[in-house]
């Protein structure tokens, strides 16, 4: 190879070398700015999708309006809910941010942000089943959501009055839709939901004629879902919520949602 060929040759892999580390800086830059959310995209009002197929709901704005303020790229990412801590743990999604509810159990798989959200898990029946009180369950027919904290406040309930549902169980099905489904369908006799979904459904739906028990299977809170690693993630994303609800994006957000 004369002194020219080896110029050339020289000059071709300097680029190529030099091409590739630009490539990864890119693509690194991307990652650190970038952050993918699980969430259930039927989780109404907090994240579903509207008639056109479009994510809406209060979390999505919310984390919009996060992202906005950080300077972030955010993505959504429809999961399977019986297996979002496994999907966060795997890196296939960054966080956990859709109505997620802070219990023990859940906290010794990932670490909780700053709750955002107060709620219940309210009891629901149809008008024409004659339960009026949580006692009025025993031997009744009772559903709720796969993996949700519907289930986890059933099961640690100090009555343990879930032993005596009909078959010792909670029915469960993948999605609340499917849930409210088995209730309208006649085959379970009442369900347990979350009331933000709750009360957004039913109002969406005034037909059949629901019953909501005064008694309900706790208060909770709603929180952020973070690996127990990301420490400097959390505090961030901590602090633009804090920013949020002092300069009243947040509350403009929540009237959007809950007014009524």
């Amino acid at each position: 190879m004369n002194k020219s060929k080896e110029l050339l040759m020289g000059l071709l892999v300097s680029g190529i070398v030099l091409t590739g580390c630009q490539t990864n800086e890119a693509e690194s830059g991307a990652e650190d700015n970038a952050y993918v959310i699980g969430l259930d995209d039927t989780f109404a009002p907090m994240g579903f999708r509207d008639d056109n197929g479009e994510l809406i709901g209060f979390d999505i704005d919310l984390a919009n309006a996060v992202a906005e303020d950080l300077d972030r790229s955010i993505t959504f990412q429809p999961i399977d809910w019986a297996m979002k801590e496994t999907e966060l743990n795997a890196g296939n999604i960054d966080m956990i941010w859709n109505g997620y509810t802070i219990t023990e159990e859940r906290a010794e798989k990932v670490d909780f942000g700053t709750p955002y959200l107060e709620n219940s898990q309210l009891i629901i029946t149809l008008e024409e089943n004659d339960i009026e009180m949580k006692s009025d369950l025993i031997n009744k027919k009772v559903a709720a959501q796969q993996s949700s904290s519907a289930v986890s406040a059933i099961e640690s309930d100090p009555s343990d009055i879930i032993s005596q549902f009909d078959n010792g169980e909670v029915i469960q099905f993948p999605s609340n839709n499917d849930v409210f489904n088995d209730l309208i369908s006649g085959r379970s006799e009442a369900i347990v939901v979350d009331e933000t979904l709750g009360r957004f459904y039913m109002a969406q739906n005034k037909a059949p004629n629901y019953k909501v028990l005064e008694e309900n299977f706790g208060n909770e809170e709603y929180a952020i879902g973070f690996r127990q690693e990301d420490d400097d993630l959390r505090e961030e994303f901590n602090g633009s919520l804090e920013r949020l609800m002092e300069n009243g994006t947040y509350d403009d957000i929540y009237q959007t949602w809950f007014s009524k």
